[in-house]
């Protein structure tokens, strides 16, 4: 205890010292353990879904709308240029700001395909919808 022996008067002497139960040390144990659970888990989740990301293909041809996930297994839809019927554009203000949203299309009587967070949406919008379907 260097500050309390350098800080003792002339006629002063240190008659006991107080310590910290073992208790005490149980946050930083815990954060110890805890920390490289946590970094791991979080690396696992942050690799997969940039590996989902990176597996996943969206696009329009002059015939169709297509979009494609997965990894491991497939998974495809795609939509008829003369099928589609509306393009939608759903964006919040974060979306508005950094320039990204979601793009619906909906098309007669099969299901929407929904493109989520979207670089540019509304010039993906203008070419699904400039394209003459044949």
């Amino acid at each position: 205890m260097a500050y309390i022996d350098d800080s003792l008067s002339k006629d002063e002497k240190v008659e006991q010292i107080f310590n910290h139960h073992w208790t005490a040390y149980l946050f930083i144990g815990f954060l110890v353990i805890i920390t490289p659970i946590t970094l791991g888990i979080s690396l696992i989740f942050a690799i997969y879904k940039w590996l989902s990301l990176r597996a996943t293909e969206q696009g329009v041809t002059n015939k169709r709308v297509i979009y494609k996930t997965g990894i491991i297994s497939r998974k495809t839809e795609e939509m008829k240029l003369a099928s589609v019927e509306t393009v939608e554009i759903t964006q919040g203000i974060m979306g508005r700001i950094l320039g990204y949203g979601n793009i619906e299309v909906t098309g007669t009587g099969i299901n929407d395909l929904v493109f989520k967070s979207i670089d540019n949406p509304m010039e993906v919008k203008k070419s699904i919808e400039s394209i003459d379907a044949i």
